[in-house]
C-alpha cells in the first residue's frame, strides 16, 4: 500500500477549475431562463452543454478532492481513478444530451415556433465572453489531464455554440428564417459527439488498463532487454492509473543474481528517461528461477 494521497495532473488547475465552474453555473441560470424566455431551441441547446460543462467541472473538482485522500489497504491507489471515472461520465452525459436536442430538433422543423431574435443575440454574446473566460482558464491544463481536457472540449464547444446561437439570431432578425434555430441547435448538438467520443474511448482505455498510447512496448522491451546482464523480459505490463501517472511492471531474467542492484537501477533510469514512466515494479530473477515460475503458471 502507498502511503499519503497522491496530486493528480488535475489538482494542479484545481483553482482555475473553480472559476470555471462558477462562471459557467452563473450564467448557465442565466441562458436556462433567457432560452425559456425566447422559445430558442439553440439557446436552450447550448444552455444544455452549460449545465454538463458545469457538471463537468464539478465532476473534476470532486474527482481532485478525492484524489488527495489517503490510500487504504482496500484501495491501494487510493482514489486517483475518480478522474477517470468523471471524465468517462461527461462523455456519457454528453451523447445523451445530444440524442434528445436532436429529438427536439426535429419537432421544430415539423413545427416551428415563434422566437424572440434580439433578446436571444444579447444572451448569446454574453455567452460568447462567459466561454472564452472558462477557456483561457483551462486551456493551460487541457494537455495534462483527461478530466481538465473534457471541460475544455465542453467549453470548447459552447463557444463555438454560442456563436451559432448569434448566427440564428442574426438571420431571424434580418431574414425572418425562423428555421434557422433548430438548424444551429441540431449542429450544436452534433458538433461535440467526435470530441466526446474520443475522450469516451481515452477513458474506457484507461479503465480497461490499456497501454498508454505514447508507450512503445516494443521499443520499451527492446531498451530493457538491452541492459547488461539482462537475458529476457517478459510479463511486461504497462498502465495509466490516473491522467499523468503511468506504472509499469515486469520481469528481468538475468545472467547472474550477483548484479542485480546495478541493473535495477539501469532500468529504473531507462524508464525515467525514455519513457517518463518512475512508478516502476521489477522482479529480477535467474533462469532457474524463471522455469520455476513457468511451471507453477501450467
Amino acid at each position: 500500500m502507498h502511503g499519503g494521497g497522491y496530486g493528480t495532473a488535475a489538482g494542479k488547475h484545481a483553482g482555475r477549475l473553480t472559476w470555471a465552474f462558477i462562471l459557467t453555473a452563473s450564467y448557465m441560470v442565466a441562458e436556462v431562463i433567457g432560452g425559456l424566455v425566447t422559445g430558442s431551441l439553440a439557446l436552450l441547446a447550448d444552455a444544455a452543454h452549460m449545465l454538463t460543462d458545469a457538471g463537468g467541472l464539478l465532476l473534476a473538482l470532486i474527482a481532485i478532492r478525492f484524489a488527495q485522500r489517503e490510500a487504504t489497504p482496500q484501495r491501494t491507489y487510493g482514489y486517483l481513478r475518480m478522474e477517470i471515472l468523471a471524465a468517462l461520465a461527461n462523455a456519457v452525459v454528453l451523447l445523451l444530451l445530444t440524442v434528445y436536442i436532436l429529438y427536439e430538433a426535429v419537432q421544430r422543423f415539423l413545427a416551428p415556433p415563434e422566437i424572440m431574435s434580439l433578446p436571444m443575440l444579447i444572451v448569446a454574446v454574453i455567452g460568447l465572453g462567459v466561454n472564452f473566460t472558462s477557456m483561457w482558464l483551462l486551456a493551460g491544463g487541457s494537455s495534462e489531464s483527461l478530466n481538465v481536457k473534457g471541460a475544455y472540449f465542453e467549453v470548447l464547444s459552447d463557444m463555438l455554440g454560442s456563436v451559432g446561437v448569434i448566427v440564428a439570431a442574426l438571420l431571424m432578425m434580418w431574414k425572418g428564417w425562423t428555421i434557422a434555430d433548430p438548424i444551429i441547435g441540431a449542429g450544436i448538438g452534433l458538433f461535440i459527439v467526435p470530441r466526446t467520443w474520443i475522450l469516451l474511448k481515452q477513458a474506457l482505455h484507461i479503465l480497461m488498463e490499456g497501454t498508454p498510447p505514447h508507450v512503445d512496448m516494443a521499443a520499451l522491451e527492446k531498451e530493457l532487454a538491452g541492459i547488461d546482464g539482462v537475458a529476457a523480459v517478459h510479463d511486461l505490463h504497462v498502465w495509466t492509473i490516473t491522467s499523468g501517472f503511468d506504472a509499469l511492471s515486469c520481469h528481468l531474467v538475468v545472467l547472474t543474481m550477483d548484479n542485480n542492484v546495478a541493473i535495477l537501477r539501469e532500468a529504473r533510469r531507462r524508464l525515467k528517461d525514455g519513457f517518463h514512466i518512475d512508478h516502476v515494479t521489477i522482479q529480477i530473477e535467474d533462469e532457474a528461477l524463471r522455469a520455476e515460475e513457468a511451471v507453477l503458471h501450467v
